[in-house]
């Protein structure tokens, strides 16, 4: 009967580290690889154009640091020089930082947001200054990196 209980007891015990474990790993937090994120940003409209703009962006990242591009779209080709800026990772949180500047104006950009799984939705904003007025528009969007099966691996050069 004494061997019963012990057995019953392990048991019991066994279940319980096992719960905790699974739980555990359900609350780990995304692993971010090293990779270029891809998506698109959708940002409001401004005053001196006709419609909300889509445009591509591009996030590199290597060691939870980076950069990222983001093209600007005031017509109906693009802008010659791109939106560049620096990304930073806290854990799954992403904080991106730029600027752009052109002709029509320049303005400064802030975009944050947390990954989940292999992808980021991302919020912020633009502060344009054109012709002395200071303007402020709201962006969001998605990042997301391809399958890690597509991804570049680490490879050993060829001994000779």
């Amino acid at each position: 009967m004494r061997k019963i209980k012990t057995i019953g007891a392990l048991a019991a015990l066994a279940l319980t580290t096992a719960g905790t474990q699974a739980t555990a790993q359900t609350k780990r937090q995304p692993q971010v690889l090293d990779a270029t994120y891809r998506g698109t940003m959708v940002c409001a409209k401004l005053p001196f154009n006709e419609f909300a703009m889509r445009e591509a962006i591009a996030v590199m990242l290597t060691g939870g640091v980076g950069t990222y591009t983001h093209v600007v779209r005031l017509r109906e080709s693009p802008e010659p020089n791109e939106e560049k800026g620096t990304a930073k990772m806290d854990g799954a949180r992403i904080a991106l930082d730029g600027n752009w500047k052109g002709d029509a104006g320049q303005y400064q950009a802030s975009y944050s947001g947390s990954f989940v799984r292999r992808s980021a939705k991302l919020t912020g904003t633009q502060t344009w200054t054109v012709g002395g007025r200071i303007v402020t528009r709201s962006c969001s969007g998605v990042i997301k990196r391809p399958l890690k099966a597509f991804l570049p691996r680490n490879r050993k050069p060829a001994s000779q």
